[in-house]
C-alpha cells in the first residue's frame, strides 16, 4: 500500500514537473503556511526551487484560496470552477458567525467585500480595511474576504512585505470564477483527481479530505465505479493508477504535507508511540522525517537551516542530503 501512495503523491521526485503540473496532479496543497507550502513542492521534485513555485503563483498558474475543509490551498486555474462548486463554501457557516462576532454586520455584507476589492489589486489587511471605511477589522476583514471567495469573487494575492494580500478574483483573474453547476459532473472529476493522488483510498478517505458528506464521497466514486479497481480492504484506484514506487530512505515532509493529510486514518505511516509528538494538538502538525514511507521523526527550520529528532534510526547520509535540498530549495 505505502508503494502505490508514495508513487500517487509524487515522493519518488519523477523529473520534468513544473509547479503548475505539481499542483493539478495533487489537485490542491495545503497552503496556511506558504513556506510550508513550498516545501511541498520541494519534497517532490529534485530541480524545482521556491521561486519556481512563487513564479507559478505570481504568473496566476496557481492561486492561493480557500479550499478542501474550509482551508487554505494552492489549487491550480483551471481547477477552481469545478473544486471551489463543491468546497469553496465548507467553511462558509463558520465565518459567518466569526463575522456576527467580530461585530461586522449587515445585510450587504457581499457586496461591501465586492465593492472594496474591485479594480484595486491585491491590498492587504490595513489597505483592506481603509477600503472597508470602518465596517471590518482585524479578523472580520479575514472572514470577509472568505465569504467572497465562497462566491467566486476574491482569492489571496502574493505577500507583499511579508504580509498576505487579498485580490479580487476578476481583477486576478480576468473574471469571476464561475463554478461548475452540473454537480454530478464536479463530483466524478473529484473522484477521478483525488484518487490520482491518494491512492489507495475510501469513501470514507474522501470525506475526510475534502469534509463533504460521507455520501457525497460514495456518489463521487459510484459515478466513475467503471474506472475503479477495488482491493480486499475495501480501498479502491483508478485503473490507470502510477506504478508502485519503493519509497526511498528519507524524505524531508513539510507541516500539513499532503501525504499525512490525505486520508482519514495516519495509523499506516504513524506509529502511536510517536503520535503526539507530530500532533501535538491546536490543528498543529509538524513537519516529519520519512524513511522507506513511514514517520521516523519530525523536524524543523531555522530560516534556510533544518534539523532532525530522529525516533529511531535513519541513514545520515540521506539525512544530510535532504537538509542541504532544504536549504538549495529555499534560495532558489
Amino acid at each position: 500500500m505505502l508503494n502505490h501512495r508514495w508513487a500517487a503523491q509524487l515522493l519518488h521526485r519523477p523529473d520534468g514537473l513544473d509547479a503548475g503540473e505539481i499542483v493539478r496532479h495533487l489537485l490542491a496543497v495545503q497552503a496556511q503556511d506558504v513556506t510550508a507550502a513550498l516545501l511541498a513542492f520541494r519534497a517532490r521534485s529534485a530541480s524545482l526551487g521556491a521561486g519556481d513555485v512563487l513564479a507559478a503563483w505570481h504568473g496566476r498558474e496557481i492561486v492561493r484560496t480557500w479550499g478542501p475543509r474550509g482551508t487554505l490551498h494552492f489549487v491550480h486555474v483551471e481547477d477552481l470552477p469545478w473544486l471551489l462548486a463543491l468546497t469553496g463554501r465548507i467553511g462558509l457557516a463558520g465565518s459567518l458567525r466569526r463575522l456576527a462576532q467580530e461585530g461586522v454586520k449587515g445585510d450587504d455584507l457581499l457586496k461591501l467585500i465586492d465593492y472594496a476589492l474591485a479594480g484595486q489589486g491585491p491590498l492587504t489587511k490595513a489597505e483592506l480595511r481603509t477600503r472597508l471605511a470602518g465596517r471590518a477589522d482585524g479578523q472580520g476583514i479575514v472572514h470577509l474576504v472568505d465569504l467572497a471567495a465562497a462566491h467566486g469573487l476574491a482569492l489571496l494575492g502574493p505577500p507583499r512585505g511579508g504580509k498576505p494580500t487579498y485580490v479580487h478574483a476578476a481583477d486576478w483573474l480576468g473574471a469571476p470564477i464561475a463554478f461548475e453547476p452540473d454537480r454530478d459532473r464536479a463530483l466524478a472529476e473529484l473522484a477521478r483527481r483525488y484518487l490520482r493522488a491518494h491512492a489507495p483510498a475510501t469513501a470514507a478517505d474522501l470525506a475526510a479530505w475534502t469534509r463533504l458528506p460521507l455520501g457525497d464521497a460514495r456518489t463521487a466514486l459510484r459515478l466513475i465505479a467503471d474506472d475503479l479497481d477495488e482491493s480486499p480492504d475495501g480501498t479502491v484506484r483508478l485503473r490507470t493508477a502510477p506504478t508502485e514506487r519503493k519509497p526511498p530512505t528519507v524524505r524531508l515532509a513539510p507541516a500539513f504535507d499532503e501525504y499525512l493529510l490525505g486520508w482519514a486514518d495516519r495509523t499506516p505511516i504513524l506509529d502511536e508511540p510517536h503520535r503526539r509528538e507530530v500532533l501535538p494538538g491546536g490543528g498543529i502538525l509538524r513537519p516529519v522525517v520519512l524513511s522507506g514511507g513511514v514517520i521516523k521523526g519530525t523536524w524543523s527550520r531555522k530560516g534556510t537551516s533544518a534539523s532532525v529528532h530522529l525516533f529511531e534510526p535513519v541513514d545520515q547520509n540521506q539525512i544530510e542530503a535532504e537538509t542541504a535540498d532544504v536549504s538549495r530549495f529555499l534560495t532558489s
